[in-house]
């Protein structure tokens, strides 16, 4: 991308931007010439999208813009907008409300004969689109991995390579036959998965799925550790650092409390980011933005917030 497109770009995505939104950007983004760069003390701040901006389904040129707006340059991308960039039809995986079981399966059939040649050619072209606009597919979220064929499970991980991710990752198993099942794909691929756990999620059901297979990992929610009540999840990182393969970010109360505005639950968030960053770990720390916008807010405002508290955090 030319410097010219570089500034139209970012010019495209400030104007789509709430006006109150814009204020609060980084003053460094007003030189159009410049990459966005989250990376700070070594360590790369990143964003789950598009679900941080409020759904699955965003169209990918819109989350990019989104993207370079907030300065983030490494993120962890879902497959909906890639599979829909790649030609996938909406309607081949949008569910209806009273949908039969036969129409249901159809489509599950359709989704896996299509996936059999989905063109990579066009999935290197969106790594190429992306990496030029200066923003890294670190992390590659793939829904229903554990429903997938063996056919579908290569073409997920070899998306997931041509995307340019390091790890792909997933909601984490209880059932140790479809860790292990998906842990031999990772195994034959070296290619790591991050199995993503909520409240519930503790270390022993990550230590289980490492158990398995070399490339079964954690992607360790910091902020559903602390309101599972399993303490600070630094201990845990510490020891199993190299299978750690992003941690999400977001801040919550002890005892299931909900989600709270960075700096205001219990998560030890900035603990975490200096102990990455300490270590010179390769984890990116991915913000998954998930507390109720304020009233007099918007959801970019507030995720500027959530990432200069992060810098902040890592400058101090």
């Amino acid at each position: 991308m030319s410097s010219k497109s570089r500034r139209e770009f970012v010019q495209l995505a400030l104007a789509a931007l709430p006006a109150v939104g814009v204020l609060s950007i980084p003053s460094r983004l007003a030189a159009a010439d410049a990459k966005p760069n989250s990376k700070v003390a070594g360590v790369q701040i990143g964003l789950n999208v598009p679900y941080s901006f409020g759904g699955k389904t965003m169209n990918e040129d819109e989350i990019l813009k989104n993207c370079v707006a907030l300065g983030l340059s490494g993120v962890e991308l879902r497959t909906q907008p890639v599979e829909a960039f790649l030609g996938l039809n909406a309607d081949t995986v949008s569910s209806k409300k009273g949908e039969s079981k036969e129409d249901a399966a159809s489509k599950t059939t359709k989704l896996r004969e299509w996936r059999k040649s989905a063109p990579m050619a066009r999935a290197k072209e969106l790594r190429a689109k992306w990496e030029n606009a200066g923003v890294l597919i670190e992390i590659v979220k793939v829904d229903g991995l554990f429903k997938m064929s063996d056919e579908e499970l290569d073409y997920a991980f070899t998306l997931a390579k041509t995307l340019g991710g390091r790890a792909i990752s997933t909601e984490i198993s209880h059932t140790e036959a479809e860790l292990k099942r998906v842990g031999q794909f990772a195994d034959k691929h070296q290619f790591m998965v991050g199995y993503h756990g909520h409240a519930t999620t503790g270390p022993a059901d990550w230590e289980k799925a490492f158990a398995l297979a070399k490339f079964n990992g954690a992607n360790v929610d910091i902020g559903h550790f602390i309101a599972g009540d399993f303490g600070s999840p630094v201990p845990f990182i510490t020891k199993y650092h190299d299978r750690v393969t992003h941690v999400h970010i977001k801040d919550r109360k002890v005892h299931n409390g909900g989600n709270t505005p960075f700096g205001e639950g219990d998560t030890p968030i900035a603990d975490v980011l200096r102990l990455i960053r300490d270590n010179k770990w390769n984890i990116q720390a991915t913000i998954e933005f998930e507390y109720k916008v304020p009233a007099d807010s918007d959801r970019m405002k507030e995720l500027t917030r959530a990432i200069d508290f992060c810098r902040k955090a890592l400058a101090s």
